[in-house]
């Protein structure tokens, strides 16, 4: 399956499990090194163990390392970030405020959980590290 037809589908499952409106655009994805998520999405941290960021603005980075798997656990990290588009275009969260970033993380969080359970039919922990609030 081509990227393409990948995030369509998993974006169909995500306002199924969300509620959120079907969007009439796909958002961008874009492959980067991890380095780019130690210094967007963790701020630094060079313990950084996240694979995915949205930006905001329309565009999820996926870790290169991801790039061609198509396992469950890595079909629920797009989920996740597909979580944050269906936000971002909802207008439900403020974007710059640090209570809403975290409901933000827990929501999405939670939408991954269901996703993986639901996919693998059997209960998956997910290792939960919410990156630093960067609007504090």
């Amino acid at each position: 399956m081509d990227t393409t037809q990948m995030i369509s589908v998993l974006l169909s499952w995500t306002v199924y499990l969300s509620g959120y409106p079907l969007p009439e655009t796909l958002p961008v994805i874009e492959y980067q090194p991890h380095i780019f998520f130690v210094e967007k999405a963790c701020l630094g941290n060079k313990n950084c163990r996240v694979a995915g960021w949205y930006d905001d603005n329309g565009t999820i980075y996926l870790d290169e390392r991801v790039k061609g798997q198509e396992d469950a656990m890595t079909r629920s990290l797009i989920v996740h970030e597909l979580v944050h588009y269906l936000q971002d275009l909802s207008g439900k969260y403020n974007h710059k405020n640090c209570e809403d970033y975290q409901a933000r993380e827990r929501e999405a969080y939670s939408i991954q959980r269901r996703y993986i359970n639901r996919i693998a039919q059997q209960f998956s922990a997910i290792y939960v590290n919410f990156p630093p609030c960067p609007y504090s």
